[in-house]
C-alpha cells in the first residue's frame, strides 16, 4: 500500500466532492484553450501557457464534460435512491434516462419512440443548459431514440473522449467490486460510443478512481490501470499503448507539450484523453514523493496546479484531458488539493456540491 500524502485518509465525503470540483476545474481551466495550438496558448498567456484563472479575462465556463458528469452521477443516485428503498433498478437505464434529458437540456429533441424522463432536480438548473460544445457521437447516440448495449452499441465506430471524460463517478461508489465498477461503466459509455477502445477505456478510467478511492496511491492506480488494460481479454491494443506510454514519458518527467501530443496523442479520442492526464499526474509527483505523495514532501494544492496546466497545455481536446486530472487528484487527496482562488474563479460551484451531495447521501447516509 502507497504512502498517503500526509497521517489522514480523506473521507469518502471529501474525495466525492474534490473529485466532482477537480473535474470541472481542470475541465473550466482547458475550456477555455480546447480549440488553440500550443503556438495560440503561449502566444495569449505566455511562455508557460496558461496556468490559472487569474489570467482568463472575466469568468470562466465548463463545459459539456462537466455537464455530463453531473447527469452520471444524477442517473447512479436514482438507480441508487430505488435501491435504498428495497426496489431494483436497471442502472443502464437510470444513466439512459439521465443523458436523454441531458440532451434535452441542448436543445436536442430524441425520437417519439424514446421514452420520457421525469425531471429531477439537476434539469433546474439553468447553467446545465448552456450548450457548450457537446460531442458529436454524445448528440448523435442519444438521437437515436435507442438504448445502446455493448452487444448492440450505437455509434460502433466512435471512440471519442466522452466516454471517459464523464465516468470518474462510476469509481466513487463504495462497496461494490471492482469488476462492477468496470461493467456500469463501459456499459454506460455503450449509450454513446460503440467502438471497444471507448468502452474499454471509460471503464479502465472508473476502475483507477474506485483504486484511489479504496487507498491506492497515485502511481499503484496507475499501474493496476495498465495492468488492467493489458489483461483484459480483447482490449483494444491502443488503451495499453497509450497507458503504458503514460507511465514511459512521466518517468521523464514534464516535457514540452509537442513532445506529450507527439507521445501520447492531442486527447479527441478516449485512451488518448485518458493517457494524457496520467502522464500529467505522474509527471508533477516531486521526486521524492515515494508511490504517492508522501510523508508531507508534496503540497496538494501545488501538485494540483501543476499538474492541470500540464494537462491542459497543449494542441489538443485540453478541458477533456484537464477534467480527468483534475478527477484523479480529487479522488485521490479530496477537497484539500483544490485551490481557493480556484474554486472562487469556478462556475456554479453550488450546483456541483449539490450534486456531490446527492451522492453521499445516498451511498453513506450522511445529509
Amino acid at each position: 500500500m502507497s504512502i498517503e500524502p500526509d497521517t489522514s485518509t480523506p473521507s469518502l465525503k471529501s474525495r466525492i466532492h474534490g473529485c466532482l470540483l477537480g473535474g470541472a476545474l481542470g475541465d473550466s481551466l482547458g475550456y477555455a484553450v480546447e480549440f488553440d495550438s500550443i503556438d495560440q496558448i503561449r502566444s495569449r498567456f505566455g511562455a508557460y501557457g496558461l496556468t490559472g484563472f487569474q489570467a482568463l479575462a472575466g469568468s470562466s465556463h465548463f463545459s459539456d464534460d462537466t455537464q455530463m458528469t453531473l447527469y452520471t452521477v444524477d442517473g447512479l443516485v436514482e438507480a441508487l435512491e430505488w435501491a435504498n428503498s428495497g426496489v431494483g433498478a436497471d442502472v443502464n437505464a437510470c444513466l439512459w434516462l439521465a443523458y436523454l434529458r441531458w440532451l434535452a437540456t441542448q436543445g436536442e429533441a430524441a425520437p417519439a419512440s424514446a421514452p420520457v424522463a421525469h425531471p429531477r432536480w439537476i434539469d433546474e438548473q439553468s447553467v446545465l443548459h448552456q450548450r457548450r460544445h457537446p460531442g458529436k457521437a454524445c448528440i448523435s447516440g442519444l438521437a437515436t431514440g435507442e438504448m445502446g448495449t455493448s452487444i448492440r452499441p450505437v455509434n460502433a465506430g466512435s471512440k471519442g473522449c466522452g466516454t471517459v471524460m464523464r465516468s470518474a463517478p462510476f469509481g466513487l461508489i463504495p462497496h461494490i467490486t471492482p469488476d462492477a465498477v468496470y461493467k456500469l461503466s463501459s456499459d454506460a459509455a455503450s449509450l454513446t460510443h460503440g467502438h471497444p477502445s471507448a468502452r474499454q477505456s471509460a471503464g479502465t478510467f472508473s476502475l483507477h478512481i474506485h483504486r484511489l478511492v479504496a487507498g491506492d496511491g497515485l502511481r499503484e492506480a496507475a499501474a493496476a490501470a495498465v495492468a488492467h488494460a493489458t489483461g483484459f481479454e480483447g482490449v483494444a491494443p491502443e488503451l495499453p499503448d497509450r497507458l503504458e506510454g503514460a507511465l514511459r514519458l512521466a518517468g521523464k518527467g514534464i516535457v514540452t507539450p509537442e513532445e506529450l501530443v507527439q507521445a501520447l496523442g492531442e486527447g479527441w479520442v478516449a485512451e488518448e484523453a485518458f493517457a494524457v492526464a496520467l502522464y500529467a499526474v505522474l509527471a508533477t509527483l516531486p521526486d521524492d514523493s515515494g508511490e504517492a505523495a508522501g510523508a508531507g514532501a508534496a503540497d496538494p494544492v501545488q501538485h494540483f496546479r501543476t499538474a492541470v496546466a500540464l494537462a491542459v497545455n497543449h494542441s489538443g481536446d485540453s478541458d477533456s484531458t484537464g477534467s480527468i486530472a483534475g478527477n484523479i487528484l480529487g479522488a485521490f487527496y479530496g477537497e484539500d488539493c483544490l485551490p481557493a482562488d480556484w474554486l472562487e474563479a469556478l462556475e456554479a460551484p453550488e450546483v456541483i456540491r449539490g450534486m456531490a451531495d446527492q451522492l453521499v447521501k445516498v451511498t453513506t447516509g450522511e445529509g
